[in-house]
């Protein structure tokens, strides 16, 4: 059987790495063995925060729509209680956005839920 050296793979799989870990602080940048730790590291962070992040927006919209519902007379669990007693059927992302961007017709839209609660 012949002897492989693997010289060209080898170093295609090392030039991959450093060039995916290039800008990277000191050794992590330079050295093989630091480069592939870190890249491997910064793959773990980035699937993992790539999750984190839908929660964290999810928060972020939960919090505007409370502080525009409470503005406006109502907690959160009572307007989304309301508006769909009322039929309206908005996701968070469009109510924190309107929330934000147009306020009267989130107050529109919380007067209808008001009534829809009492009715």
């Amino acid at each position: 059987m012949a002897r492989v050296k693997r010289g060209t793979k080898r170093r295609a799989r090392r030039k991959k790495y450093l060039k995916r870990t290039k800008g990277f602080f000191l050794t992590k940048s330079k050295l093989y063995q630091s480069a592939q730790e870190a890249a491997n590291r910064a793959e773990r962070y980035a699937f993992r925060d790539r999750r984190a992040k839908k929660r964290q927006y999810r928060r972020l919209w939960i919090q505007r729509i409370g502080a525009a519902a409470r503005q406006n007379g109502l907690t959160y669990s009572q307007l989304l209680r309301g508006l769909k007693a009322a039929g309206i059927a908005l996701d968070r992302k469009v109510l924190a956005d309107m929330a934000v961007r147009d306020a009267d017709a989130f107050a529109q839209l919380a007067s209808k839920a008001k009534a829809a609660v009492k009715a």
